[in-house]
C-alpha cells in the first residue's frame, strides 16, 4: 500500500468521461463545403484561432461566424450548436457507480481543454457531472492543457497540495504535465485498467 495520502482525483473529460468522434461533427460542418469532414477538421484544429476558441477570448456566435467566414456554409448559429454537438457520443465512458464510489472518499474535479458549447451541452446531457463540483474548463480560466496555470487552479480549487493529488487523461503529455507538478498522474487507456491503476495507487474502489 502506497504511503501516499490522496485526497483529490481530477478527470479529463473527453475520452475519459465522454467518447469523442469529431468525425460525427465534421460530416455535418462540411456539408455544401469543397473540404472533406477530415480536411474540415484539419483546418479548424490548425486555425490560427483556435487557441482563443478554447481559452474564452472567442464567443460561441463569435467562433460560429469566424468559421463561417473562413470555411463557407450556411449553417445558421443554432444548427451549427446542434452540430458541434454531435463529437460527443451520448453514451459515457465510466459508470455513475464507480464515480459515486470515489466521490464518497476524494474530491473529484474535471480538468479539460474545452468549450462552452460543448461543456453547455454536456452539463445538461450527462448525469455524472454531479459528481464533480470543481470543474476547471480552459475556457473560463484562459489557459490549456500543458500550461501549469490551469493544473495549479484545479489544485486550488480542489485546496489540495499537489502531491495529494492524481491526474486521469488519455495524453499521456498532459498527464506528465501534471506529473511535473508534483500530482500524480494516470494514462487512461480504459476503465479496467483505470480502476487497477487506482486501486495500486491505493485506492480503495471496493
Amino acid at each position: 500500500m502506497p504511503s501516499r495520502k490522496f485526497r483529490a482525483i481530477i478527470f479529463d473529460i473527453g475520452r475519459v468521461l465522454i467518447k469523442v468522434d469529431v468525425s460525427r461533427a465534421m460530416a455535418g460542418l462540411s456539408t455544401g463545403l469543397k473540404l472533406t469532414p477530415q480536411e474540415t477538421w484539419s483546418a479548424i484544429e490548425k486555425d490560427p484561432l483556435w487557441p482563443d476558441w478554447q481559452e474564452g477570448r472567442m464567443s460561441p456566435q463569435d467562433w460560429h461566424l469566424h468559421l463561417t467566414k473562413r470555411l463557407g456554409g450556411s449553417l445558421t448559429f443554432e444548427q451549427f450548436t446542434e452540430v458541434w454537438n454531435r463529437a460527443l457520443v451520448p453514451e459515457p465512458i465510466q459508470s455513475d457507480q464507480f464515480l459515486e464510489r470515489l466521490s464518497r472518499d476524494f474530491r473529484l474535479a474535471l480538468l479539460s481543454n474545452t468549450d462552452p458549447i460543448h461543456m453547455s451541452h454536456a452539463e445538461e446531457r450527462f448525469s455524472f457531472f454531479g459528481f464533480f463540483p470543481t470543474r476547471i474548463y480552459s475556457f473560463r480560466v484562459g489557459a490549456s492543457k500543458p500550461d501549469p496555470l490551469i493544473y495549479r487552479e484545479a489544485l486550488r480549487a480542489c485546496k489540495v497540495p499537489a502531491a495529494e493529488a492524481i491526474y486521469i487523461d488519455d495524453v499521456p503529455a498532459y498527464a506528465e504535465a501534471a506529473d511535473r507538478l508534483g500530482m500524480t498522474g494516470v494514462v487512461f487507456q480504459n476503465p479496467e485498467q483505470l480502476q487497477s491503476d487506482l486501486r495500486n495507487l491505493g485506492v480503495g474502489l471496493d
